[in-house]
């Protein structure tokens, strides 16, 4: 065999050993140092152990205290740092809206009841509690709950048309997007029960608006009209001029055409 042929063959022998052992070589992965975890600054801030309803007068139990962002814990939240003793302090004051589990204490959503009961805690300042009859009927079915929004229609009949045989009813609304605080003693809605079928619905009523109330009561029979939640937001209620105008005139029902008329 000549010299350049075993040159040649020596050659590709060599190469393809280096190219069998590079193959079989495995790599090792370069290490990747985890990145240091970034230091989050934290405060204490009291928040809701259990769910708390409205209405409820607080104990220590209910309350506790838990980390938080210092960035996310706002001056309204109740802080450690800043009220140490704050689980005692609250403790007796009653819920004005309800709490959820782990959710922020605000003052703002507390009352200091001071003796008083639950209902007189939750009532806004300037606003009265005036409860009314209802029934299946007049009060849509049993689906208003405690917390929605209704209309008080007024229906009578007029006594002097049916003297005379005329039989004329008169309907009209005297309240507009009124609150229910309760519906008999519930005043929320409990273990998901979409229907309470009660005898007494509690409203929430401006001064004016609860003689507008007791006076209906006398006049004929009020029913409630549960209004949509897209529109309970609408600040349409009357003002005390419109309400004394609404009380100055009715609605008056024949054959099924309805006519405004001021009496006499």
């Amino acid at each position: 065999m000549k010299a350049a042929r075993l040159v040649v063959l020596s050659v590709a022998i060599a190469a393809g050993g280096v190219a069998a052992l590079l193959a079989g070589r495995s790599d090792k992965p370069a290490e990747v140092k985890p990145e240091a975890a970034a230091k989050v600054d934290t405060v204490d801030v009291l928040v809701a152990r259990s769910d708390i309803p409205m209405g409820r007068a607080l104990s220590p139990g209910d309350l506790q205290w838990q980390a938080w962002p210092a960035s996310a814990g706002t001056g309204n939240f109740i802080r450690k740092n800043s009220n140490p003793q704050a689980i005692e302090t609250l403790a007796g004051q009653i819920a004005r809206t309800p709490f959820i589990a782990g959710e922020p204490i605000r003052e703002a959503k507390l009352v200091n009841a001071k003796g008083s009961g639950f209902m007189a805690a939750i009532l806004p300042s300037g606003m009265r509690a005036v409860s009314t009859q209802i029934s299946p009927e007049t009060g849509a079915g049993g689906f208003i709950l405690p917390n929605d929004r209704v209309d008080v229609i007024l229906s009578r009949r007029d006594r002097d048309a049916d003297k005379s045989g005329g039989g004329e009813s008169r309907s009209e609304t005297v309240l507009s997007n009124i609150r229910v605080l309760a519906i008999d003693q519930n005043i929320e809605e409990k273990n998901g029960q979409k229907v309470v079928v009660g005898k007494t619905a509690t409203l929430e009523l401006s001064p004016s608006q609860a003689e507008t109330l007791v006076l209906s009561q006398q006049l004929g029979t009020l029913s409630l009209a549960l209004r949509s939640i897209t529109d309970a937001s609408n600040n349409d209620a009357p003002s005390d001029d419109q309400s004394d105008a609404r009380r100055n005139s009715v609605n008056i029902v024949r054959f099924g055409v309805s006519t405004t008329t001021t009496p006499r």
